[in-house]
């Protein structure tokens, strides 16, 4: 049986508005048509991880102060990431871990939270602690060449700067900034998104090119995808997408 091996970084203290959702939604979408989902957990404690042994490595979004109790962990870290990085591994990062796999997170009152300088974004959070990007937020995304509409609940005082290749065009909501046209990091094997709610489950067609991706690099073949019943995915997202005023 073929299988892909998932790290679910931080489950403990990255888990904001259902991101453990993804998880449920990647292991239900590869049992659905056979294949097996390894899902094993990293947290502060535990042995570190081997980041490159992964297919995919994904981590949810937290408050600062979950940012800053787990900085210095992940630190300990960037070597074995940027690794696994380079070598193809699928990393897909909501909101927080998004902001720290950048240069850093400059907090209200000017204190620094240093990232994994991975990329070369930054996020700085807006001195108005009442003015935050939050909402429902609709993008367009390239995936293989095809333009994707991507839904999901933006919820933060951050702003990301510096983004040389974003996610997704804003077609309703803020982005990585407040009242921006770009949303998000994609570099080929790399999502990192404001995105919760979880992403994954209002938006099948991203979790399949998510794992089309992962199954491709690891078996070294063109896995084509059987599709699934998504009757229910499609009507949910027909009714988000007609609430929010965008065309389906």
């Amino acid at each position: 049986m073929k299988e892909l091996k998932i790290l679910y970084l931080y489950p403990d203290i990255l888990e904001l508005y259902g991101d453990y959702g993804n998880i449920q939604v990647l292991r239900y979408r590869l049992e659905q048509r056979s294949f097996q989902a390894i899902i094993e957990p990293y947290s502060i404690g535990d042995t570190p991880p081997d980041f490159k042994s992964y297919d995919l490595v994904f981590a949810g979004g937290g408050a600062d102060q979950e940012q800053g109790i787990l900085a210095q962990d992940l630190l300990k870290h960037k070597a074995s990431i940027q690794e696994a990085i380079d070598a193809g591994v699928f990393f897909l990062l909501i909101c927080g871990s998004y902001q720290l796999f950048g240069k850093y997170y400059k907090g209200v009152e000017g204190d620094i939270i240093p990232g994994l300088e991975i990329f070369d974004y930054y996020t700085e959070a807006n001195p108005d602690r009442k003015k935050r990007c939050i909402g429902n937020i609709i993008i367009e995304a390239d995936l293989n060449g095809k333009k994707t509409k991507v839904i999901g609940f933006e919820n933060h005082g951050g702003q990301t700067f510096n983004i040389s290749s974003p996610f997704g065009r804003v077609l309703s909501g803020n982005g990585n900034q407040f009242g921006d046209t770009q949303e998000g990091f994609f570099r080929k094997n790399v999502i990192a998104t404001y995105l919760h709610g979880p992403l994954l489950s209002k938006n099948p067609e991203l979790a399949d090119f998510i794992l089309t991706y992962c199954l491709n690099r690891k078996y070294e073949e063109k896995i084509v995808l059987e599709p699934l019943n998504d009757e229910f995915e499609t009507k949910c997202r027909k009714q988000l997408l007609g609430d929010l005023g965008d065309a389906p």
